[in-house]
C-alpha cells in the first residue's frame, strides 16, 4: 500500500507555515493602505508602497531558486524567517518610509519563502503525489485572505495602532517559533549551480519572439493590473460607498476565488488547445467586475459587492488556464524558465495596479480609476477573442 506523503503530518506542518506566513501579509493588504492615508500619503504614495511587494517579488524570484538550488531549502527557510520577522516588528514601528521598506523586505522573503517551500515539497514528495503537494500549498497560501481583511478592519477599528503593533509582533513570533520547529526533508539539500544564468536572460528575448507567450503574458499583466489595483485601494474606496466594507468586500473575493477553483477547477481546459472564447470570457469578468465598481459610488452596495464575484471568478480560472496552455505550448527545452518568465509578468501586473494606478485616483477619482481598470480588461478581451495560434487551432 502507497502512503500519500502530500497529506502526511509532516507536510501538513508545512502547510500550516505557509498559512501563518501569508496570514499577515491578509492584514497588511487592508491596514497599510488606512494607515498610510492617516499619515497623509497620496494614492500615488499609497500605490507605490503597497506595489513595492510584488515588484520585489517578482525580481528576486529567479535569484531564490537559484540560491535555494545551492544551498538547500532548509537553510534558505530558516534565515528568511528572521528577516520577516524584523519586516513585521518594522511595520509596527515605523511611518511611510518604513512601510515602503518593510513592503520590499516582504517582497524578497516571500520569494524565497515560496520558492523555498515548494522546491521542498517537490524534492520531498514522489512524482505521482507533487500535483497535490502543490495544489495543497497553493491552498493554504490563499486561505488566510478569506479571514484575514475582517480581522484586519476589526483590528484597525476597535484596538487602533496598539493592536496593530501587537498583531503583527505576535504573527512574527508564531511563524518564526513554528517554521523552525518544522521538519523538511530533502533529497537535494543543496546543489553545484551552473554560473550562467542564460535560461533567465533569454527568456526575456524570447516574449517577442514566442507568440503564444507574448499573448498570454500580455493577457495576465493587464489582468493582474486590475487585480493589483483592487488590493491597494479597495480598503479606501469602500468607505466611499453605503454599506461598503471592505473587510467583507475582500472575504467575498477571496471565497470566491477558492470556492470556483475547487467546483470549477476539472472546467479548465487542459488539451494544450487555445480557447479565445473562455480566456476572453475570463477577461470579460474582469472587465465587468472592475466597470461595477467604477459604478458603485453611485448606484450602492449591489454593484459593489457584484464586482467582488466577478473578480473573484476572473482571478481564480485565468491564471490556471493560461500556465495549463503555456506548459503545452512552450518549447520543452526552455519550458520552465519561460513559464517563470510568465510567472513575473503576473507580478508586475499586480504591482503595477497599486504604482500606476495610484495617480489616475489622484489626478481623478477611484471610480474614475476603476474605470480605467475596465477599459485594460476590455483590451485584453480584444486580444484574447482575436488570437489564434497555430498550434491550438480547432476547438474554442
Amino acid at each position: 500500500m502507497i502512503t500519500n506523503k502530500a497529506v502526511s503530518m509532516p507536510f501538513l506542518r508545512l502547510y500550516a507555515l505557509a498559512f501563518l506566513f501569508f496570514s499577515a501579509n491578509s492584514i497588511l493588504n487592508v491596514i497599510v493602505p488606512l494607515r498610510s492615508e492617516a499619515l497623509g500619503a497620496s494614492n500615488g504614495q499609497i500605490g507605490w508602497i503597497m506595489g513595492a511587494y510584488m515588484f520585489t517579488c517578482m525580481f528576486f524570484r529567479p535569484w531564490a531558486g537559484h540560491l535555494i538550488r545551492k544551498y538547500g531549502p532548509v537553510t534558505v527557510l530558516r534565515c528568511l524567517l528572521v528577516v520577516n520577522g524584523l519586516a513585521l516588528v518594522m511595520y509596527a514601528f515605523s511611518g511611510l518610509e518604513g512601510y515602503f521598506a518593510a513592503r520590499v523586505v516582504q517582497g524578497i522573503c516571500t520569494a524565497f519563502f515560496s520558492m523555498s517551500l515548494q522546491l521542498g515539497i517537490i524534492d520531498s514528495l514522489p512524482e505521482e503525489q507533487r500535483a497535490q503537494g502543490l495544489s495543497m500549498y497553493s491552498l493554504f497560501t490563499y486561505m488566510p485572505t478569506i479571514v484575514g481583511p475582517l480581522l484586519a478592519i476589526g483590528i484597525w477599528d476597535w484596538g487602533g495602532i496598539s493592536a496593530f503593533t501587537f498583531a503583527m509582533i505576535m504573527i512574527a513570533l508564531v511563524t518564526g517559533t513554528f517554521g523552525y520547529s518544522v521538519p523538511m526533508q530533502s533529497g537535494r539539500q543543496a546543489e553545484k549551480v551552473p554560473a550562467a544564468q542564460e535560461g533567465i536572460g533569454s527568456g526575456f528575448r524570447q516574449l517577442a519572439a514566442n507568440r503564444p507567450l507574448l499573448v498570454c503574458s500580455s493577457l495576465m499583466l493587464l489582468a493582474s493590473a486590475v487585480f493589483g489595483a483592487v488590493t491597494a485601494f479597495i480598503p479606501l474606496y469602500a468607505r466611499q460607498i453605503a454599506y461598503g466594507y471592505a473587510g467583507f468586500y475582500l472575504m467575498l473575493q477571496a471565497f470566491t476565488v477558492v470556492a470556483a477553483r475547487f467546483t470549477l477547477g476539472k472546467r479548465i481546459p487542459s488539451d494544450g488547445r487555445w480557447h479565445p472564447r473562455f480566456v476572453g470570457s475570463l477577461c470579460l469578468f474582469a472587465a465587468a467586475g472592475a466597470g461595477l465598481l467604477s459604478l458603485s459610488q453611485t448606484a450602492g452596495p449591489v454593484l459593489f459587492y457584484a464586482a467582488a464575484v466577478l473578480l473573484g471568478l476572473a482571478q481564480a480560472l485565468l491564471y490556471p488556464t493560461l500556465t495549463s496552455y503555456l506548459t503545452f505550448a512552450l518549447p520543452a527545452a526552455s519550458r520552465n524558465v519561460l513559464i517563470g518568465l510568465f510567472i513575473a509578468t503576473a507580478d508586475l501586473g499586480i504591482a503595477m495596479g497599486g504604482m500606476a494606478m495610484g495617480p489616475v485616483a489622484d489626478k481623478f477619482s477611484y471610480s474614475t480609476m476603476y474605470a480605467a481598470c475596465a477599459v485594460l480588461a476590455a483590451f485584453a478581451v480584444c486580444a484574447a477573442w482575436i488570437s489564434r495560434m497555430k498550434r491550438t487551432e480547432g476547438n474554442s
